[in-house]
């Protein structure tokens, strides 16, 4: 019998999706890779929504139920932020125990390798914003928007994971040093907290103000959570979405530049 011939692409697409779910079965595997992205969220979410509860009532303030409601999307996004970080780290895991230079010398497509790391973090980063939206909803604040709503959500988180694991795969595959790529965690914080995350910038002052309004975290936030309470809206979808690409065009194209660089050597 004649043995079936399979294009060039059909085989890259396979080598992607096997190094994706080898990502994200060793990240599931990892429990401290992952549970703080769940834990931390929903600790900052329960002692700002205790602290700042009476501020829903400031003039200005968005319609809401509740604070919590209010930073519900700001959590999503920030578990899926920190989890984000795993990508860089796992490769260079994988550039410590030498497993990445066998797959560059393998019959594997070497960006099937970039990109396969890179789906497996935004398909967990997925998995990770829905079972936030499944924990708010249990705690009492769903996302208003309905289904819909939740799956934009989903989708914007996944994207944010996937701007911000580039810059992550960059220092990881550049350096091969977990400690190195860890060290990016402060700097997701501060990015995260100097924004409209957990308060409305309409109501700060300042410099503060300035910075979280030019911040790309507010860009994504903002219309984030208006579909969150409000409902689906193609514009905001479209603009979550668009700062999320933005994002990952820089990081990737770092990213892609330190592969490329990193396979020279090997």
């Amino acid at each position: 019998m004649t043995a079936t011939l399979r294009s060039p692409r059909v085989i890259a697409v396979e080598q992607t999706l096997a190094l994706a779910a080898r990502s994200v079965r060793n990240t599931a595997r990892e429990p401290g890779a992952w549970v703080p992205s769940i834990i931390f969220p929903l600790l900052m979410a329960a002692i700002y929504s205790a602290q700042f509860a009476r501020a829903t009532a400031l003039p200005g303030f968005p319609e809401v139920d509740s604070f919590l409601q209010f930073i519900l999307p700001a959590a999503i996004l920030q578990g899926v932020s920190f989890n984000a970080g795993e990508a860089g780290s796992a490769m260079a895991t994988d550039l410590q125990t030498g497993f990445f230079d066998r797959l560059a010398m393998s019959p594997s497509g070497r960006m099937s390798i970039f990109v396969g790391r890179l789906a497996g973090a935004a398909t967990f980063s997925a998995l990770l914003a829905a079972t936030l939206v499944v924990v708010f909803w249990l705690a009492g604040a769903p996302v208003k928007g309905g289904v819909l709503a939740a799956l934009a959500v989903v989708v914007i988180s996944s994207l944010l994971a996937l701007g911000i694991g580039g810059f992550s795969l960059a220092v990881g595959i550049r350096t091969g040093s977990t400690e190195a790529t860890q060290a990016m965690f402060p700097l997701t914080f501060v990015m995260i907290f100097v924004s409209s995350a957990f308060f409305p910038t309409e109501l700060m002052t300042g410099w503060y103000q300035q910075a979280a309004e030019i911040n790309p975290f507010t860009l994504i936030v903002n219309p984030t959570r208006r579909i969150a309470i409000d409902g689906f809206d193609l514009s905001d979808f479209g603009q979550a979405v668009g700062v999320s690409l933005l994002v990952a065009a820089v990081s990737l194209g770092l990213s892609l530049m330190a592969y490329r660089a990193r396979l020279r050597r090997s």
